[in-house]
This record gives C-alpha cells, structure tokens and sequence, in this order.
C-alpha cells in the first residue's frame, strides 16, 4: 500500500473577511465581528495566502488526517462566523411553577425553577448574546463553540435528576441548532 505523501486542504476567504495568524493563533475577522481561536499541531501547517487558508501534513497518519479535516471544518465556521451570527434557539416549557427567565450581561437568570427560593445562573460566553421573549430564548454570537455551549448551559442548569423525564416536563430546551430545527 502506497503512503500518502501530503494531506492538503484549502478554504477559500471571501472578500469581506480578512484571516491573520500569529504563531498557532488564527484570528477571523469579518463585517459581523471577530473569531480568534488557536490550534497547535506539529504537523499540521497553517497557511495564509493570497485569498485562502491552506492547511496541510505531510506523510499523514489516519489520525493527523481526521485533525485536517476537524481543523478545516473550525476554520470554515470561524469564516462563516466573522459574517453572519449562529442562532440557537431554546423553548421555555413549565407546567407546575411559572418560570422567571431574565438575560443579563454574562449569565442567564432562572427564578421559581420547580418553586425552587434561589435563582439557577447560567454562563453566557465569550462574546454571545442572550434574548428572553416570551417562552423563547435566542443565543447568538459569531464564535459557533461559544454559542453551542451557552446554549447547552443554559438547557442542562433545568436538568432535573431522579424525575421521570416523560412526567415532569418542566426546562428549558434547545429547539434549534444553527438555523437547523431538532425534530
């Protein structure tokens, strides 16, 4: 079996993004704000040229190969961040106390969760957003990581453990990731 020589992929930039790298660091930055993320590898090289990100391994293991693909894909969101935000969308459900849902800066208020006296937090990250309307709650932000895991903290500080999931209902829920709906 021959051994592959070079792994290589290549993204494309789009005309309003602009890609910089400082040692392992890749910053994004496009019309709807900036991504900054860092990647080390040893073998795996980042390229920025002219309008496209290279990246590549010589003499690749299966592993180093599937990390080309992880870190392309990363790469691709960041691009894809720096221009329009990712949305995730959570649905508020209660049915035996009337949730209290506030977003301030950093954090994610819950007030009466289960007739609960103290109020359940949950961390906003980076530089994502969170909107209450109604039973409703909106996240977004240009980084998708950051987004996703606001999100999954904010469904998991409504996790009820030795409940009956099927019965007792009550929390908050993701309902749509990224534009796309959970069935």
């Amino acid at each position: 079996m021959p051994v592959e020589l070079e792994a290589k992929e290549e993204i494309k930039i789009p005309e309003n993004v602009s890609v910089e790298k400082h040692n392992d660091e890749i910053k994004v930055s496009g019309e709807n704000g900036e991504v900054v993320k860092t990647f080390s590898h040893p073998s795996i090289i980042f390229e920025v040229e002219d309008e496209r990100v290279i990246l590549r391994v010589d003499r690749p293991s299966k592993k180093e190969k599937a990390l080309l693909g992880t870190y392309s894909s990363h790469v691709e969101n960041m691009i894809k961040g720096a221009q329009e935000d990712f949305v995730y969308k959570l649905k508020i459900l209660y049915s035996h106390f009337p949730m209290e849902v506030t977003a301030e800066q950093d954090k994610v208020v819950i007030k009466n969760f289960v007739g609960e006296n103290k109020p359940r937090d949950a961390e906003v990250i980076g530089s994502t957003e969170a909107e209450v309307d109604g039973n409703q709650i909106t996240v977004r932000g240009p980084d998708k990581e950051a987004v996703a895991q606001t999100a999954a903290n904010i469904e998991s500080t409504t996790k009820i453990s030795k409940s009956d999931p099927r019965v007792f209902q009550d929390g908050i829920y993701i309902t749509e990731k990224a534009g796309k709906p959970l069935s």
